[in-house]
């Protein structure tokens, strides 16, 4: 997973599920990219990275 400054965790930080769909995520913009489709990257990446925050939560209050 590429960082940019809204990353909440870079790749690094990221474990189980949240890497797991983080990873899948990234293929998935790589194969719209080159598909040459027009798609709002934007938007999914947004999208990609509540949800990633959002499994990462969840499996730090599944560890304590």
């Amino acid at each position: 997973m590429s960082e940019s400054p809204s990353d909440p965790k870079s790749a690094e930080q990221l474990q189980g599920s949240a890497l797991a769909f983080a990873r899948f995520c990234e293929a998935e913009f790589e194969r719209r990219r080159n598909a040459g489709e027009s798609f709002a990257e934007a938007d999914y990446r947004e999208a990609m990275e509540m949800v990633v925050s959002r499994l990462s939560l969840l499996e730090m209050e599944g560890e304590g």
